[in-house]
């Protein structure tokens, strides 16, 4: 993901044309400097002191730390890999953690203008599962929308081609052929996630394809995203048992998302919408009893503002700002699934973003989570509709 610093010396002058540069994450504008040799390591990482004002409990942790190795095979093949690690320790028998690659892909320049990239790669979807390094987004933690209804970072292996079209300056496309999900995974309360296979033995019986277009005009940035794709990779004759569709697209699972974003004397705004549709969750909760639902929806909007922008501080910035944030993991439920209030959503987040320099960035944010009241309750339950958390954080890029 750390595309331009490394694409600069891997692609030389094709890389003017590649859509993926201009976004925040691939341009790596943090004040890096690109480097000639054939070989280049970086990586990204973060860590974070959440405090529940409602419990009164705190926890700290390192979300994650991820090592970028690149290689330059010759002016139009590159090597993209990025290993991370995610909780810090991975032992056994403990929970949580989880080290993984998050990318291995290369990269084949085709023109001055397309490019294909093949291996475990992610697509172009939303704003931020392209744009996920710490100094990239506002807040501690990346949307919610964005990890709960899209589940960034999303990595599959597969085919992608992206380019621009010459005629229509500013107009970017993409195109991308990858294995399809898990439809076993999914589930009540976490959407598609746990159906992503992430380069892990994934089935490629059944296929999925996204596409993008994506519109730079002034200060604004313009995109829209859509995927399609099977959800069961089993053989058929056991695909009939469970009385599933098998195939490249069968039980399938569709995602769109449309996104806004302006930046210009020190103001920022980002705006995102997106739905998914699992039409066959009835059967799928028939055969896995997974409370999957039928329609999945979600958006945010959030305005930030430099103060630093008004001294011309460059290489400085202190960024205030404020997202709220909406989404149901059960705006459809199938026939056999029962709604659950708790899974409407709502999260005001709020705070300071301060980056001394250029790959650093300093964070203090509040949180506000609000969820809908189950219909029936145990005395003395102790559910909370809403709770507010106070999160102090750092990341870093290089």
């Amino acid at each position: 993901m750390r595309f331009h610093l490394f694409i600069i010396f891997a692609s030389l002058s094709v890389l003017r044309a590649s859509a993926q540069e201009l976004t925040n994450e691939d341009s790596l504008h943090n004040g890096l400097v690109a480097k000639e040799a054939a070989t280049l390591i970086s990586g990204y990482g973060e860590a974070k002191v959440s405090y529940d004002l409602t419990d009164k409990t705190g926890t700290a942790n390192i979300p994650r730390c991820v090592l970028f190795v690149g290689h330059r095979f010759s002016k139009k093949i590159s090597l993209f890999t990025e290993l991370e690690v995610e909780d810090a320790k991975i032992s056994g028998g403990e929970p949580g953690g989880e080290i993984a690659f998050e990318q291995m892909f290369l990269k084949i320049n085709l023109s001055h203008d397309i490019y294909l990239t093949t291996g475990l790669f992610t697509p172009r979807f939303g704003i931020t599962n392209e744009n996920h390094l710490p100094p990239t987004f506002n807040g501690n933690d990346r949307p919610y929308v964005e990890t709960k209804i899209i589940p960034a970072t999303w990595r599959e292996i597969g085919i992608g081609i992206y380019g621009q079209t010459p005629r229509l300056p500013g107009l970017n496309w993409s195109f991308a052929v990858l294995n399809g999900l898990n439809a076993e995974g999914f589930g009540n309360g976490n959407g598609i996630r746990e159906g992503r296979f992430e380069g892990r033995n994934a089935t490629a019986t059944n296929l999925a394809i996204t596409g993008s277009l994506l519109y730079y005009k002034g200060p604004f940035r313009f995109q829209y995203s859509g995927y399609y794709g099977g959800s069961v990779g089993l053989a058929k004759n056991i695909a009939d048992t469970l009385h599933l569709a098998a195939g490249l697209f069968g039980t399938p699972v569709l995602l769109s998302e449309a996104n806004i974003q302006y930046a210009n004397k020190g103001f920022s705004f980002r705006a995102i919408g997106t739905i998914g549709k699992i039409p066959d969750a009835t059967a799928i909760n028939n055969a896995f009893a997974n409370a999957c639902p039928e329609m999945i929806w979600g958006a945010y909007a959030e305005l930030g503002y430099d103060v630093l922008s008004l001294f011309d501080k460059k290489e400085k910035s202190l960024i205030v700002f404020g997202r709220y944030e909406t989404l149901d993991l059960n705006g459809t439920v199938a026939k056999n699934v029962s709604y659950d209030p708790t899974l409407r959503q709502s999260y005001v987040v709020g705070g300071i973003t301060w980056k001394p320099l250029n790959g650093v960035d300093v964070k203090m944010d509040y949180v506000q989570r609000i969820t809908g009241t189950p219909s029936a309750l145990p005395a003395n339950s102790g559910f909370v509709a809403s709770k507010g958390f106070v999160n102090i954080g750092m990341g870093y890029c290089f």
